[in-house]
């Protein structure tokens, strides 16, 4: 998988697990690896330095590198009408 096929938004699922997963907190901390399971389902909330995605599984939020995670489905660009656009100004 590239880069280019992840955005934050994106619903991914694992398919390997790395040796250890990193917590996404200011302080991160080395978590076993079988704390999640292949095929577990998150939602990519942001990009990190590193090659590092932060994504949110229900056991929490965690850097993850893209090579252990595939795209299930991006997120829908938002559609603004005109009529709702004048609306908001």
């Amino acid at each position: 998988m590239t880069n280019s096929d992840l955005a934050v938004g994106s619903q991914i699922k694992l398919i390997a697990l790395p040796p250890y997963f990193k917590t996404a907190e200011p302080m991160p901390m080395l978590r076993p690896a079988d704390i999640l399971a292949v095929g577990a389902e998150g939602i990519v909330i942001d990009r990190r330095p590193g090659g590092y995605w932060g994504v949110r599984f229900p056991r929490g939020t965690f850097l993850v590198e893209s090579q252990y995670m595939e795209v299930i489905s991006s997120p829908e660009p938002e559609i603004v009408s005109d009529s709702e656009a004048k609306e908001e100004e």
